[in-house]
């Protein structure tokens, strides 16, 4: 079971295990990625199951993404796993560069056709997608995502926002 995040604060790894779970994500073995998504998953939780929260903190990301890509390991859907990759890299990279937030929140779900992955964090400010141009270096977050996704959104809470995306998924039956 995982530990349950400080009152005062967002989950932190311990720090004998930081390259466990929350360093660099492209290990060269396939077996090492397994091996420090299952980590992350022992530490933090299941974003499948229940909101993981994280710190708001660019090492985050890694994180956020190895908890995606158990997730979708264990729906039998690997073959989503460099789109999911990509985009959760990009929903909480605007939660950490743009909320001043100190933790969001990961949340994926799957429904019959459908897997929902969301960030929440405390801002109320909404993202922007802009306008993409072939020279440009930064920016392109949510065009990515808008390009993607199925479909994806944000939804306003009493105390900030979920930003969400969607992927189609074939159900086998």
């Amino acid at each position: 079971m995982a530990p349950e995040p400080p009152a005062d604060g967002p989950a932190r790894l311990p720090a004998e295990v930081p390259a466990a779970a929350d360093g660099p994500a492209e290990p060269d073995d396939p077996d090492d990625t397994a091996a420090a998504a299952a980590r992350a998953l022992e530490l933090l939780g299941d974003p499948s199951v229940k909101e993981v929260r994280l710190s708001s903190r660019p090492e985050s990301a890694a994180t956020a993404r190895r908890l995606a890509l158990s997730a979708v390991r264990k729906w039998g859907l690997p073959h989503l796993a460099d789109t999911m990759e990509l985009l959760v890299s990009e929903l909480v990279g605007n939660a950490v560069r743009h909320t001043g937030a100190q933790m969001f929140g990961l949340r994926m779900q799957r429904r019959r056709g459908w897997l929902r992955v969301e960030v929440r964090d405390p801002s109320r400010a909404l993202p922007c997608l802009m306008p993409v141009r072939e020279m440009d270096t930064s920016g392109r977050g949510l065009w990515l995502v808008d390009k993607l996704s199925d479909r994806w959104g944000v939804d306003l809470q009493p105390r900030g926002k979920t930003t969400w995306f969607e992927l189609r998924v074939m159900d086998r039956i």
